[in-house]
């Protein structure tokens, strides 16, 4: 089951972190794959791991904040392989701050590319998919797209909350809008698990005790627990699974 072999695959933010990750074991499945980030070293360095697999891996640098960069990489990944199949929707960040001091500018920056960005990536291959009658569209959203937080520590703010609850319900809308095309689209909402905006808070005492009372089984995620539902929803098994939103979070939000 879920053999990706000849499928192209595409990763935003696929030049650290959970991206990586996904970008390997969709590689390691079989897919060619194509992995767009803003930082051109780290994605050649990221390429040149997954090409040791013996899969093909295209760079494209862009900055999804821009609706041209992201059709520059749609033309990029059109002229290597000729298609996409899967859509990993994974870029995004977030600007800790109190609602009440929050900017303007720190807002519209993480609306931007948290949501608008997702929604225009997924437009934009999207209409390749289209042509072809099949896709499947993955969109990262968060265990905190569906509830509050209440720990201080963290690197999330009423914002990034906002864009990744829009996130959750895009994907249920373009899931609708597009099943008649043979697109799926569905979202994982991952709990904590390390990354480069989450590693200072998991390194500290603090962070930790709130993980052991939040969590029902009172630890972080682990690389690789991702992966499993990721591919499920990448392969053609998955054809009859659209808009739904999969909770990877160690039981933090059943309680």
């Amino acid at each position: 089951m879920f053999d990706l072999t000849g499928r192209v695959a595409v990763i935003t933010g696929g030049s650290s972190g959970l991206g990586v990750q996904f970008a390997k074991v969709l590689a390691e499945q079989g897919a060619d794959v194509a992995i767009i980030a803003r930082r051109m070293d780290k994605l050649e360095s990221v390429a040149a791991e997954i090409r040791k697999t013996g899969r093909k891996c295209l760079p494209v640098q862009a900055d999804l904040t821009q609706t041209k960069d992201i059709q520059n990489a749609v033309a990029a990944v059109i002229e290597e392989f000729g298609k996409v199949d899967i859509l990993i929707n994974n870029a995004g960040s977030a600007v800790p701050a109190p609602a009440e001091e929050m900017t303007d500018e720190q807002w519209d920056f993480t609306v931007t590319l948290n949501l608008s960005s997702v929604f225009k990536t997924a437009r934009e291959f999207g209409k390749e998919m289209i042509k072809n009658n099949y896709g499947r569209i993955i969109n990262i959203a968060s265990m905190h797209g569906l509830v509050g937080n209440i720990n201080k520590g963290l690197a999330t703010s009423c914002a990034y909350h906002a864009t990744k609850g829009g996130v959750v319900n895009l994907t249920r809308a373009l899931a609708v809008e597009w099943s008649k095309y043979g697109i799926t689209v569905n979202a994982i909402c991952p709990g904590f698990f390390p990354s480069e905006l989450t590693q200072p808070a998991f390194e500290s005492e603090e962070f930790q005790r709130y993980i052991r009372l939040t969590t029902p089984l009172e630890r972080t995620g682990r690389d690789g627990e991702l992966n499993p539902a990721l591919l499920s929803l990448a392969a053609d098994e998955a054809g009859y699974t659209t808009g739904s939103i999969v909770v990877i979070d160690g039981g933090t939000t059943a309680y």
